[in-house]
């Protein structure tokens, strides 16, 4: 009784936290979010996402009515004030310079529990607001779970706080978008790198979508991008 009690006031919060960033979203930022209907209603997925400025998270995750747990660097948990924040929000911490099995754990637990998963695979914030091709580790969390993959990319976050800003610069129009839910079985058969490139270019196409949408300039991916191989040619984006 006292872990289903315990549940159901870390639910508590968490719509208590999401209405705040709500807030905060409305307040400091212009907001253009599509797709939400890609996201199950209910059961577990990954919901994988470029990374573009600290505030990614709550950009993704705030528009989904789906509690969300969260993966971050473990140096972000340093300052105990915002480890306690993050940390109430579900946020886990992961070390980058090995494989960390405890993180791992806590990742399948609250996909266990029917949570969502937010997931950055390019590690870091983009240097110059193009998506970086995806590391290929997420694939092993991909492949145990055995949930259905959300494709999410975040646009104008790197223009409001760079890599080399201290603070993000309000009022900045932001665009969200939710990508077509991608079932396991559609990637199962697939190679780590080949996972890591097939994401990779759909996250790609939906942000320079996002783009143009938006009359920006789209980035030429075409020297970067990662060549898809012959069978998955015919994987719809």
């Amino acid at each position: 009784m006292g872990k289903m009690f315990k549940k159901y006031l870390g639910r508590c919060w968490y719509t208590f936290a999401l209405w705040v960033c709500r807030m905060f979203l409305v307040v400091f930022f212009r907001m253009h979010i599509r797709g939400q209907k890609n996201v199950p209603r209910k059961g577990a997925f990954l919901l994988i996402c470029n990374h573009q400025s600290y505030l990614d998270p709550v950009f993704c995750g705030a528009p989904l009515r789906r509690q969300m747990a969260y993966v971050g660097r473990d140096t972000l948990f340093r300052s105990m004030i915002f480890k306690t924040i993050i940390a109430s929000v579900g946020t886990i911490p992961i070390r980058r310079d090995k494989a960390d099995l405890t993180a791992i754990k806590k990742m399948f637990a609250r996909l266990s529990d029917g949570m969502g998963l937010c997931l950055f695979p390019e590690a870091t914030r983009t240097c110059d607001g193009k998506i970086a091709p995806l590391k290929a580790g997420f694939s092993f969390i991909v492949r145990k779970a055995k949930v259905p993959i959300v494709p999410v990319v975040v646009d104008g976050a790197f223009e409001c706080w760079p890599r080399h800003q201290k603070f993000f610069t309000p009022g900045y129009h932001i665009s969200v978008k939710y990508g077509r839910c991608i079932p396991p079985e559609e990637v199962k058969s697939m190679s780590d790198d080949e996972l890591a490139e097939y994401i990779t270019s759909i996250l790609r196409k939906m942000h320079n979508e996002c783009r143009i949408n938006r009359r920006k300039q789209p980035y030429d991916y075409e020297l970067s991008e990662p060549a898809v191989r012959p069978r998955l040619q015919g994987v719809k984006n």
